[in-house]
């Protein structure tokens, strides 16, 4: 077999599911290239899609047309809006989905995906010719493409361990990529280890309910996709329960048995979700900890106990997990383990997610050091987009912090690299307050359309909803109230004088678009979802105003481009570690390049004087 593609991706996990998607969308013709069409879509640990700063990637994967959103809301049986009590720009939608039809829906969104090709087939070498990437050898022939995207999460020599027990596996049941390994090391790859864990699996038929404290779903579910008409799936409740003393004993008289204490892991686990036997070492004081327990199915009898992964020996796990409430007489379907892995450091990334050593090819997910589907998924759609155009001798398409948490996590990861596994949170995000997930197709889909990512249908449904909104905010700003008008309709304004419209109005946190409905019955046409949207709007626009400012002069800066041949070694006035430091990282904005590590704002002045006579010597040139 030796067949040509525009673009190849290897790993059918959630970044290979979104790069494949997003690369085929944009008309190339794509290979996705995985172990198992089986195992496309699989939910390797929580099978739970989004949260803060997850939910928002969602949104934003969703607003460019990609797959997680309107699999998740296919799959969902326990949706929740988080922080619902608190402002927009901080809540984030979350569910738990069932594990089974979330790959089932995968898999059939992908089967028939236009330009798509998937080759069951283990991707075994690169192939690069002085630089660039021209083919992959696979177990079932060579391919052709001057454009490939390795998503291939935790498989490039994953090790699994349970106590002093190693599996090579890229997960449970899997094999490893080592040769995939192999060949990056050859062609001049540094690679380095991370790890990650998941914890036991268990028989919910053994769970004592009757004591657990239970949280239910949201009653009216909130789908993740703009396209998604509602939530069809059963919505179920998921449990809490909570570690005990007696189980931090046996755990603690154990810690030499754990992999991650005993030297055999060399990898750096996630910080902000770290194993059981982590958090009782690192929280000696803490007599508790709570453990969500979280229906993997609606036909499925198997437990995810949120907040326990571990690399205990199997005996060890079995007799902490018996001691907490409602888990006296649990059985245990699988131990839970912690999963070491190779990953590149993506401060050789390009911000398209290019690497820098060889042209064409690109990666996305754990490869790159993050964690989690929400980040693996946003990752690929961007790889994919780019591989895309790419091969069709177009400019790469680039997020900035201003415009998508998506360009967040892509600047932090090329920028500083990673030290843990990368997770996304609200707070690494400077803008947030335009940044947030109710408006992510409003950011982002004008930019999917011109980019050639968005598809007909949802390229007419997000015109349809801005005809809509522009109809309902015109009708709102030219309804104009005196602040004794706005008084006897019961709304408490400053006694100024001074008219202002309802939309104004509607920035007072007394006043809310059902009220101000109710008072003007012209306005009750104005569907919910319109109404909400305005609303969070008219809110945060004072705020919004204020943030636009800064947005604009931080563009300013952001925007002077470094040439990919500017030699930091010879700006006079910079000291030796950051000419070193800008020069291994090769940072293509000067905003990029104030936020290296260790790069001073005296340094930054200086990079700007530096480049700015840089260009004015190049118009000289050309004229």
């Amino acid at each position: 077999m030796n067949l040509a593609f525009d673009v190849i991706v290897i790993g059918g996990g959630h970044a290979g599911c979104e790069a494949a998607a997003a690369a085929a969308r944009t008309g190339a013709r794509t290979a996705l290239v995985t172990q198992s069409a089986n195992t496309i879509g699989v939910m390797s640990c929580n099978p739970a899609i989004g949260g803060l700063g997850k939910g928002h990637l969602v949104r934003e994967i969703d607003a460019l047309d990609g797959l997680m959103g309107r699999m998740a809301d296919e799959a969902g049986i326990q949706f929740r809006m988080l922080n619902r009590s608190k402002g927009a720009a901080v809540r984030g939608p979350r569910t738990q989905a069932d594990r089974k039809l979330y790959r089932l829906a995968m898999q059939a969104e992908l089967r028939d995906y236009p330009n798509l090709t998937i080759v069951e087939a283990e991707a075994l070498e690169l192939l690069a010719d002085q630089g660039q990437v021209t083919g992959l050898v696979t177990s079932v022939g060579r391919f052709v493409s001057g454009s490939i995207v390795i998503t291939t999460g935790t498989f490039l020599r994953g090790m699994i361990h349970i106590g002093d027990e190693r599996i090579a596996a890229g997960r449970f049941g899997d094999k490893p990529s080592n040769s995939l390994s192999d060949s990056l090391l050859k062609h001049g790859f540094d690679l380095g280890r991370l790890k990650t864990g998941t914890p036991a699996r268990l028989d919910g038929r053994t769970i004592n309910w009757s004591i657990l404290d239970e949280q239910q779903a949201d009653s009216e579910p909130e789908p993740f996709s703009y396209l998604s008409a509602g939530i069809k799936q059963r919505q179920v409740s998921c449990f809490i329960t909570r570690t005990t003393l007696a189980g931090h004993r046996i755990i603690q008289d154990n810690l030499h048995r754990a992999a991650i204490h005993s030297g055999a892991i060399t990898g750096r686990g996630p910080r902000y979700c770290p194993s059981i036997e982590d958090k009782i070492a690192r929280f000696a004081d803490r007599d508790s900890h709570q453990v969500f327990l979280e229906p993997e199915g609606l036909d499925d009898p198997t437990i995810y106990p949120n907040g326990i992964s571990s690399s205990l020996p199997t005996d060890v796990q079995a007799a902490f997990i018996r001691t907490m409430p409602g888990l006296e007489n649990v059985e245990i379907f699988r131990t839970g383990y912690a999963i070491e892995y190779d990953f590149l450091d993506p401060r050789g990334l390009k911000t398209s997610l290019e690497t820098k050593h060889v042209a064409g090819l690109f990666l996305a997910g754990q490869i790159n050091g993050s964690t989690g589907y929400e980040e693996a998924g946003a990752q690929g759609l961007v790889a994919g987009l780019n591989a895309a155009r790419r091969a069709c001798g177009k400019d790469a398409v680039t997020f900035g912090r201003d415009n998508s948490y998506i360009g967040v996590m892509i600047d932090d990861l090329v920028t500083r690299g990673v030290s843990e596994p990368y997770r996304m949170f609200t707070s690494r995000a400077e803008y947030r307050l335009s940044l947030r997930a109710d408006n992510a197709d409003q950011r982002l889909t004008p930019l999917g359309i011109q980019a050639g990512c968005v598809g007909f249908v949802r390229q007419s449904q997000f015109e349809r909803k801005i005809e809509r909104i522009n109809s309902a905010v015109t009708r709102l700003q030219n309804i104009m109230m005196t602040p004794k008008e706005a008084g006897e309709l019961g709304f408490s304004v400053n006694q100024d004088g001074v008219r202002r419209s309802a939309y104004e109005l509607l920035a007072y946190p007394d006043i809310d678009f059902l009220r101000m409905a109710d008072a003007r019955p012209e306005l009750k046409d104005i569907d919910r979802k319109t109404a909400e949207q305005i609303e969070i709007e008219a809110k945060y626009a004072v705020y919004l105003e204020r943030q636009a400012a800064d947005i604009s002069a931080a563009r300013r800066d952001e925007a002077l481009a470094i040439p990919s041949d500017f030699d930091f070694l010879t700006v006079a006035g910079l000291s030796n570690e950051i000419k070193a430091r800008l020069s291994a990282i090769q940072p293509e904005t000067l905003g990029q390049a104030s936020r290296v590590e260790g790069v001073t704002p005296a340094a930054v002045t200086l990079l700007a004087v530096m480049l700015r006579r840089h260009q004015k010597s190049l118009r000289m040139a050309k004229a």
